[in-house]
C-alpha cells in the first residue's frame, strides 16, 4: 500500500490534467451568448470523434471521483 499510497499524487494529477485537455476538446456553441439564448441550437446525436471524446470525458471523471475516494480511504 505504500507504493500506492506515494503515487497517488502523481495519478491523480496525470487524470485531472487529462480530464481538462477532454472537456477544453468537447466543442459546444460560442461562449456564453448560447447559454442566454443567442444562438438556437439543434439537437443532434454525437457521431464519430464527438461521441468517443464525450464517452473519454466520463470515464475520466469516474476515474477522478475514484481516485479521490481511495485516497480520502488510504489517508484515514
Amino acid at each position: 500500500m505504500s507504493f500506492l499510497g506515494s503515487a497517488m499524487p502523481y495519478l491523480m494529477i496525470g487524470t485531472a490534467t487529462l480530464l481538462v485537455i477532454a472537456i477544453l476538446f468537447q466543442q459546444k456553441g460560442s461562449g456564453l451568448s448560447s447559454a442566454f439564448g443567442g444562438e438556437g441550437n439543434i439537437y443532434t446525436t454525437k457521431r464519430g470523434l464527438e461521441k468517443i471524446l464525450f464517452r473519454v470525458t466520463i470515464v475520466l471523471g469516474i476515474l477522478f471521483l475514484a481516485l479521490s475516494l481511495l485516497n480520502l480511504l488510504l489517508h484515514k
